[in-house]
This record gives structure tokens, C-alpha cells and sequence, in this order.
């Protein structure tokens, strides 16, 4: 039950502000502001304000600039009957705000001028701002990049997810080994959200279903939750490119219905009277809480549920206040369900328009399909989440009903069309009967929708093929593709200015609101002279990256070297371990070659493990373990170095990804829905070495295959090799190099102090090497030598590099959300 008491929540924001004037737009007023931010809202003097309080005062000031426009934008799209997009995403990974608002308003200037004469540096304000800790890696950045680009293109939307106090963990790397600890990005305060406490929800849990009789023919549910807890609204404002149109992010933060039981607390348990509110308010404390035991279960379930029942309910309510019934809710309101885990979703829509609308089961799954649509980023089992018929029955004993009706129905169109076909009953089921009764999430999802895409163009034609496959043949049509993309407003313009303004000199400006006018470069490639500039950028950028490295790590390593990135989430389809084997192969060759003209080379990791998934851990441990064997070697003459940079993040990406030469897209063919970091690294110059996997298909297509480093096996030949159970034992017989890489690995040559340390891993390499990591190897090895053949020459890795910046236009996240909004959602985009 909602406990809003006002009618539009914008209204009590707007009787409270007092915007800046419009002519005041220049340093001197926008310094005034600033210090009078610093002083009254923070209660801080010049002369004792640090970089953190003048990050606050400027990030305040700067926010009174967005008020207007952003209520008037939200007004405008209710008093003009615009449909909405509602994009439901348990992970925004949006990173700093500050130089994203400013440059987006056309202000970055404008602000370094302002604080300039007050002897602050705006460099140094910016990167006082905390990261937001609201994501993992590239499904909440790219979910960040869509809200973005939404704003940019006037779509009016909402984003909805989890405001969570400490996000997934601050990563720590102790004597090489992963540690985490929580994230304190909210310490001080979060200067570009609104919290809204009047805009609170009823999240149940548990307890009991009543079946009411309303009448000889209708009977009506009541369910009865055991617990419940609020859903609290906190609201920051997107802005678009230019400024022109704000959207919402709103998360939702838990907040238990009783503070404290007083009575125990009178009585002395002190720990006991706040025991139901830490259980309560732990839904969001932290992304993705271990699974391992019932409990982390239970508790991602309730997270799911939290934030999508609380994005419903508070959608819902928009809409009646407007059209006053749910009927119009398809014409009016788009819901996108980002990957799989919203799809109670579905379940949930239905009780509100079933048991709290009275609306007829058969209307009310109409306006379900007709509302939502669904993405799909992975075919991995683990994240086509299941859950436990018990678990859910004890939680959501309601929705559990709703899946069994919906179940019923479903199967009974699939009989009605295929009789006697029990395979595809049971493929299809929303139930899996096989290994325990488990409610199939993504085929709840896929069920509900309308639509259903994939990320890429190779990952849509694998969901017809493998986990829609039956699916698929029941609705062909419904799966669509939208391959991902980028902002280039944060990936190029924000995070590499240098390169930005070479782009604009070059060809003009016109590639900051069209990205395919990048394609004007195409004939400057070749050119000595834009070549000789290209690279004093990247060179510009290596040296703060190798500064950065230093610190943290203090370990130096050269600019002039090429800096192979690998940055993404550790996970053995990643394949971060073929990398690091590749790099004991190369470390083995230079010591036993040391009179071959080698390339320079700086090996350069960065992700964090989920904290229960030990094979990841454990591979970080060996990368750390090669870095400090090749690092101390004196006969390798810095000719290769390896560094793991920690804690990887947004700012920490802003850093790498302009300094990069080379991009490491190695996952196992078939196992990567899209990629977008492929995306960030080939825009800022960076050539690709990679797999036919995920968009590196399509960058294969726009970049060209000589400006591409493509190895491995395809997706038919991982099947195939899966399918004829060929051990990884093969391959390392096959190969004299892995197989003197893996004896090195297993014997403790890396990891003297526990020389069994990482027996068990080289074993599931010899054994069935899933993952493809041994299968690999070799192509692997010498595709990384044409890359250092390229890079020789020196300018015709330029002109490749190049080429890559001048192709990336179409990966742009205008794109994608433009394909969204004419195919799926049905609303208007700004052209």
C-alpha cells in the first residue's frame, strides 16, 4: 500500500526551489553559488573546505541548473499524454556524476573558470566524488548508457533499481589474493539525489493467500504477507546531451515498517529490539549477496521482488493519476525488464491488476504482454535464474499461484497446437520438474513479453537456437536483436578530451551529436601528420595511466611499451586465464630468445571476482603470482611487465580505456552476449584481439578484418568439440608450449610457498577445459605475435587504429535505444 500523501511528487520539490537566475550563466555568478552551497548547505568556510566539500558545493550548485528542466520535462510528459519507458535493472552503473552533468550541460568550462581564482582545481573536485556503487560491470553500465541516451533523444523514462548502501565490495588484493570489503560510497552523502520519503511502498513477504467470494461466478484473492517492508524512493536526475531533456533514476532504498521494537528495548535487549529492521533493511545493503546458502537465496529473492513490485506499484500509481484505469497501461507505459532478474515482474503486474483491479484474468494478461518486453544478456545457466517452487511458495505464495495459472494456460496453447508433443511441453514449462521443482525465471519473462532481444547479432541467433529454441518456434518473430552501445559523451568526450578535441580540429564537431560522422576520418588514416598527433594523444594517455600504476602498485612501466588491456568482470569464460598463460609463454620465450627484437609489452588486468566464485579468485591469485615473478626478473629487461590494477570501476575504466593499444575480447566463442567494454576500447583507438564472439562479430564487420586481430574456434566448433567430449589433454599433447607453460603452472614455479596451489586448476584445463582455455592456446599465441608483427611497423598500426576510432560510430547507444523506441517500445525519438 502506498503511503504518498501529496498529489505529484514533483510538486513539493517545486514549491521549495528557487532557481539561480537564467542570465547569471557566467564564472562569477556560478562561483557565488558555489560558495554559498559551500556555506549554508554545508556549513563549511573556505578556508577549512577540502576537496571533498568543494566536490559537494559544486555538485549542488551545478544540480540547481537541472531543477527546472527536469520538472518541467516530467510535467510536460503527463500533460501531453506521452507514452513512458520504465527500464527495470537491478545494477546502474553510473560512475561520477560531476564531469558527467557539467558536460552535458555545456558547463565543464564554465566550472574550471569558477573555481579557478578560489585556488581549487576542478581535476581535483572531480575525482573527490565517490563512485556509485550500484553496479557489477557491463550489464549496469550498460544500463547507465541507456538511461543517458534516452535523455538524450527526449524519451521520457524512468529508470527503477536498488539504491545499495555498499554495492557489490570495494576490492582489495592482499599478497595477491581477493578480499572484499564493503563499499562506502555513501559516507558523505549523495549531493545529486532527492530522497523522498513521501513516496513510500508495501513490500509483502510470506504469509497467507485468501480466496474471497465476491460473487456465484468470480472469486477474489487476498493475500496476506507476514512481513512487510517500505520501499523508499530516492531520485537523481539524468541529464541528456546539450541539456535539452531530464529523465529519472529512481532507486529504491528498504525501510522497515517498525524502527526498533520498543518494548524489547525497554527491557534491556538492545540488540534484539533492532534485530527485524537490520533483517529487513538488509535487502539493500549490498549487489548480488552470495547464494551459496538459503539465506543469500532468500535474500536475492527478496531483492528482485523489492525493486520491481516497488517500480510497479509506483508506475501503476503515475498512470491511474493521469488516465484514471489500467486499460490504456500497452498505449502508455513501456516496461523493459533488463536480463532476467525483474521477471517476477510479470507475476506481479498481474496480482495488481488481478487482485487489487479486479480486472479479468484474460484483459489482464493482455495488458501484461502488451506492457512488457524483455532482454535477455546471457545463455548461461547460472544467470537464467531458477528458483526453488518451496522458496518461492514461502515468499511469494501469491505470485507462486499467479506462475501456476500462467503455467496452465501457457501449456495449454502449446497442447492445443502440438498434442502429445511431452518433450516440448517440458521444454517450455515455466516449471522444471528435472533436478527438484524450480520456477524458470527467463522463461517467465520470455512468457510475458511482447518482445524478447538479444545484445547482439550472434547472441540473438543463439537464443533462437539453443535456450528459445522451442520457444521460438512457438512465436517466431518475437525475438528480436539490438545489438548494445555505448555513450560517446562518457567514453570519448569525457574520458579522453585530448583525443575529443584532435577529433573535433580534424573534422569538425558534428561526430558529438552524430557519432557515424566519425567516418570522416576514414581518409586522415594514412595521413603521416594526423598519425604523428593520434599518437601523442595515446601517448599523453599511457603516461598518466603508467603514473597511476606507479602509485597504486609501484611498479613502472614504460609508455612507449603497448599496453594490452584486459578489463572486465574475472570469470573463466572471460578467459582472463588464457591471457595469463600466454603471458608465461612469452615471459618463457624472451628469457630463452634474448637476442629477438621484441615488442615492449605491458600486460594490464583489471575486475573483480564475484566473492563465492573461487576458480575466479583463484585466478587472480596466478595473475598477481606471474606479475611478481616477471616483474623481479632482471633478464627480461622490461620487455614485459604485468599489472593488476584493484578495485575496478568506472573512474578506474575512464583511465584505462584511453591508454589502452589493445583489447583483450578473448571469451570462449558462443558465451558473450555482446561486450560494450570492446566498444569503449575500439572508439578511443585501441585495436581488438578477440574470438567470433558477441559484438566482435559485428566490429569484425565495421572495422575490417585487417584492422581486427580474430583467432580461435567459432561457436559450431566449441559445440562440436563439447558435443565429442574431447579432453583438454589433447591440446596440451598437441602443444609443446602449453604444455611446458602448464608444467611450470602445476609444479610451483610460480607459487613457491604452495607449490599445489594451482594443481586442481591446471587439472580441469587437461581435463574437460570447458572453457575452451587449452583448445585455444595456440592460435591465441600466434595471434598475439601478428599483433606484435603490426605494432613494428608502426604506421600501420596507426592508420589501424585509426580506423577503429572512425568505425565505432554505429556502436553508439543512440543507436540501440533509437531501435528500442521504434521497434519495441513504439515512442517517438528526437532526430
Amino acid at each position: 500500500m502506498v503511503s504518498v500523501k501529496v498529489g505529484r511528487p514533483v510538486d513539493t520539490l517545486a514549491n521549495s526551489y528557487v532557481p539561480l537566475p537564467a542570465e547569471a550563466l557566467d564564472a562569477d555568478s556560478l562561483r557565488a553559488a558555489i560558495v554559498r552551497k559551500l556555506t549554508y548547505d554545508l556549513g563549511k568556510s573556505q578556508a577549512g573546505a577540502r576537496d571533498r566539500d568543494w566536490f559537494m558545493a559544486t555538485a549542488l550548485a551545478v544540480r540547481d541548473r537541472i531543477i527546472d528542466r527536469w520538472l518541467s520535462v516530467t510535467r510536460a510528459a503527463y500533460e501531453g499524454g506521452q507514452k513512458q519507458v520504465y527500464y527495470l535493472s537491478l545494477e546502474f552503473l553510473i560512475g561520477r556524476l560531476l564531469r558527467d552533468g557539467v558536460t552535458n550541460l555545456g558547463l565543464d568550462h564554465l566550472v574550471a573558470e569558477a573555481l579557478a581564482p578560489l585556488g581549487v582545481d576542478f581535476e581535483k573536485v572531480r575525482q573527490a566524488e565517490p563512485d556509485a556503487a550500484l553496479g557489477n560491470g557491463g550489464l549496469g553500465r550498460l544500463a547507465a548508457c541507456f538511461m543517458e541516451s534516452m535523455a538524450s533523444l527526449a524519451i521520457p523514462a524512468f529508470g527503477y533499481g536498488i539504491r545499495y548502501e555498499h554495492g557489490l565490495f570495494r576490492q582489495i588484493i592482499r599478497d595477491g589474493w581477493q578480499q572484499e570489503y564493503p563499499e562506502d560510497w555513501l559516507n558523505f552523502g549523495n549531493p545529486w539525489e532527492y530522497a523522498r520519503p513521501e513516496i513510500a511502498y508495501d513490500i509483502g513477504f510470506g504469509g497467507s493467500v485468501e480466496a474471497v467470494i465476491v460473487s456465484e461466478a468470480r472469486m477474489r484473492h487476498v493475500w496476506h504477507p507476514a512481513e512487510t517492508v517500505q520501499a523508499v524512493a530516492y531520485d537523481t536526475p539524468v541529464v541528456g546531451w546539450r541539456g535539452e531533456h531530464v529523465n529519472t533514476l529512481r532507486l529504491w532504498s528498504a525501510r522497515a515498517a517498525d524502527p526498533l521494537k520498543l518494548d524489547a528495548f525497554n527491557y534491556g535487549d538492545h540488540v534484539g529490539a533492532l534485530a527485524d529492521r537490520v533483517r529487513q533493511e538488509s535487502i539493500c545493503k549490498v549487489l548480488y549477496p552470495s547464494d551459496e546458502s538459503p539465506a543469500g537465496q532468500e535474500l536475492r529473492l527478496k531483492q528482485e521482488y523489492f525493486f520491481a513490485s516497488a517500480a510497479l506499484q509506483d508506475l501503476v500509481r503515475r498512470h491511474l493519476r493521469v488516465y484514471g484505469d489500467l486499460k490504456s497501461l500497452p498505449d502508455k507505459v513501456s516496461i523493459q525488464l533488463n536480463d532476467t532478474h525483474p521477471a517476477i515482474a510479470v507475476a506481479e503486474l498481474m496480482r495488481i491488476c488481478v487482485d487489487l483491479h479486479g480486472i479479468a484474468w484474460d484483459e489482464a494478461w493482455e495488458i501484461t504482454q502488451g506492457t512488457v518486453s524483455y532482454t535477455n544478456h546471457t545463455l548461461l545457466p547460472e544467470a537464467l535464474e531458477s528458483w526453488a517452487v518451496p522458496l518461492m511458495e514461502r515468499l511469494l505464495p501469491r505470485h507462486m499461484q499467479i506462475i501456476y495459472l500462467i503455467n496452465a494456460f501457457h501449456l495449454d496453447r502449446v497442447r492445443a497446437k502440438h498434442p502429445g508433443d511431452m518433450r516440448l511441453l517440458s521444454s517450455v514449462s515455466l516449471i522444471e520438474e528435472d533436478h527438484g521443482r524450480r520456477v524458470r525465471m527467463g522463461h517467465l519473462a520470455f512468457v510475458g513479453s511482447h518482445k524478447v532481444n538479444g545484445v547482439s547479432a550472434l547472441h540473438s541467433d543463439l537464443l533462437k537456437k539453443t535456450v528459445f529454441k522451442d520457444f521460438h518456434a512457438l512465436e517466431p518473430g518475437k525475438v528480436v536483436n539490438k545489438t548494445n552501445g555505448i555513450t560517446f559523451r562518457r567514453w570519448l568526450q569525457q574520458c579522453n578530451p585530448a583525443l575529443t578535441g584532435l577529433l573535433t580540429e580534424a573534422i569538425g564537431p558534428r561526430f558529438l551529436d552524430e557519432p557515424e560522422a566519425l567516418k570522416a576520418l576514414v581518409p586522415l588514416a594514412g595521413d603521416a601528420g594526423f598519425q604523428a598527433k593520434f599518437l601523442g594523444v595515446k601517448r599523453q594517455n599511457k603516461e598518466a595511466l603508467a603514473a597511476l600504476i606507479r602509485s597504486q602498485l609501484d611498479i613502472r612501466v614504460d609508455p612507449h611499451a603497448m599496453f594490452d588491456v584486459q578489463i572486465k568482470r574475472i570469470h573463466e569464460y572471460k578467459r582472463q586465464l588464457l591471457n595469463v598463460l600466454e603471458t608465461i609463454a612469452l615471459y618463457d620465450a624472451i628469457r630463452s630468445q634474448p637476442t629477438r627484437d621484441w615488442v615492449p609489452r605491458v600486460k594490464i588486468f583489471a575486475g573483480k571476482a564475484a566473492a563465492s566464485y573461487h576458480r575466479a579468485k583463484q585466478i587472480i591469485k596466478l595473475a598477481h603470482d606471474v606479475a611478481r615473478v616477471v616483474n623481479s626478473d632482471p633478464t627480461v629487461r622490461n620487455l614485459l611487465k604485468v599489472a593488476f590494477l584493484p578495485n575496478y570501476n568506472v573512474s578506474l575504466a575512464e583511465m584505462i580505456v584511453p591508454a589502452a593499444d589493445l583489447s583483450e575480447q578473448i571469451s570462449t566463442a558462443g558465451m558473450e552476449a555482446s561486450g560494450t567494454g570492446n566498444m569503449k576500447l575500439g572508439l578511443n583507438g585501441a585495436l581488438t584481439i578477440g574470438t567470433l564472439d558477441g559484438a566482435n562479430v559485428e566490429m569484425l564487420e565495421h572495422v575490417g578484418a585487417e584492422n581486427i586481430f580474430i583467432f580461435g574456434m567459432t561457436t559450431e566448433e566449441v559445440e562440436q568439440r563439447r558435443r565429442d567430449g574431447i579432453q583438454g589433454s589433447a591440446a596440451v599433447e598437441a602443444s609443446p608450449r602449453l604444455a611446458e607453460v602448464l608444467e611450470a603452472v602445476r609444479s610451483g614455479v610460480f607459487s613457491p610457498d604452495d607449490r599445489n596451489r594451482y594443481t586442481d586448476l591446471v587439472d580441469a584445463l587437461c581435463g574437460s577445459d570447458y572453457f575452451m582455455v587449452a583448445a585455444d592456446f595456440d592460435a591465441y599465441f600466434e595471434a598475439q605475435r601478428d599483433v606484435a608483427g603490426r605494432w613494428a611497423e608502426g604506421a600501420a598500426w596507426q592508420r589501424s587504429a585509426i580506423l577503429n576510432t572512425a568505425n565505432m560510430g554505429w556502436f553508439s547507444s543512440d543507436r540501440t535505444i533509437r531501435e528500442y523506441a521504434e521497434e519495441i517500445w513504439q515512442v517517438p525519438v528526437r532526430r
